[in-house]
């Protein structure tokens, strides 16, 4: 059986201690001759592994997610396990989580979203790795499931699989110089900054619900639906307006601070990270923003302004 290890993955266990390379060459060949050694994990087609760190030397206990095809493994998540205190409650609160998604979501097709995901990310930021070093390491970490299901727990929501993915791979985008990753130099957000929006939009809401009782039905007024997510901000530090996943519809929408109506973009995650990736591989065929470099950071071109142009390099492949 052919064991991959995804380059970020590597990336990561570089930097999670100097033992975790090879730890983590030690699984691969496991799970070249046992590729069932994992349990399924709360995502549909990933399985998870644990690693005992105390078997290496400068390596913490590891938490290792596979996809298992036919003919290959590909492994695609790594981070440190919690604590064993925390253990137990993380375990059961991803087994819920894990219930629900199945009660909810068809496997096969939630199986096919997380590779999607993964695949597009991973494209985004091996081009960041080799192309834009700074932004790649504003990339924080990803979350773990306990995290992920924190937030669920305090927005009320279930989190679609897609998002769910994206959030064990990176949890936020801390930008470089006020920009971020994503087309329009926009921002991949915190869990703690989607909580902050979540909140604003539904006090908001509130408000508007105030008058809406005394307002005939056609004149009500709805800023914002207790089933969209914030999910990308204007900027690192500029969380005023962004992009909203609708968890009914699937699709992106903008949001703003200011209440304006906001619209649905018609991109799904997956579709929204694929022509952000597209656009970097293939910048000729690039429609909707151009990418280029400032230094080591990726900077779209719709975000600059005149003071940087001249500083500013178009990527042309």
């Amino acid at each position: 059986m052919k064991v991959e290890i995804q380059p970020d993955v590597r990336d990561i266990a570089a930097q999670l201690g100097a033992g975790v390379p090879y730890a983590l060459k030690v699984l691969a060949g496991q799970l070249a001759e046992d590729p069932d050694m994992g349990r399924p994990s709360n995502l549909p087609g990933i399985l998870n592994v644990t690693v005992d760190g105390a078997m290496f030397e400068d390596c913490p206990d590891l938490s290792v997610g596979y996809i298992r095809e036919p003919e290959r493994i590909e492994i695609r998540f790594l981070r440190a396990a919690p604590s064993a205190e925390l253990s137990a409650d993380a375990r059961d609160q991803e087994q819920a989580q894990g219930r629900d998604r199945d009660q909810q979501a068809d496997p096969a097709a939630a199986a096919v979203t997380v590779r999607e995901v993964a695949d597009a990310w991973r494209r985004i930021t091996g081009w960041l790795r080799d192309n834009a070093p700074d932004s790649y390491a504003a990339l924080r970490p990803g979350a773990g499931p306990a995290a992920i299901a924190a937030l669920e727990d305090d927005l009320g929501i279930r989190i679609p699989v897609e998002l769910h993915v994206l959030w064990l791979l990176t949890s936020g985008d801390d930008g470089v110089d006020g920009w971020g990753c994503l087309p329009g130099s926009r921002a991949l957000m915190a869990l703690d900054a989607v909580a902050a929006a979540y909140r604003l939009k539904m006090d908001a809401q509130a408000h508007e619900d105030t008058f809406n009782i005394d307002r005939p039905e056609h004149e009500r007024i709805t800023v914002w639906k207790a089933t969209r997510i914030p999910v990308v901000a204007s900027g690192p530090a500029d969380s005023t307006s962004g992009l909203y996943l609708d968890t009914v519809t699937g699709h992106l929408g903008r949001w703003s601070r200011y209440n304006e109506d906001p619209c649905d973009v018609l991109d799904t995650l997956v579709t929204y990270l694929e022509e952000a990736a597209d656009m970097l591989e293939t910048p000729d065929l690039a429609t909707r923003d151009k990418p280029g470099l400032i230094g080591g950071a990726l900077v779209w071109l719709s975000s600059i302004d005149p003071a940087q142009e001249d500083r500013w390099q178009p990527w042309t492949g």
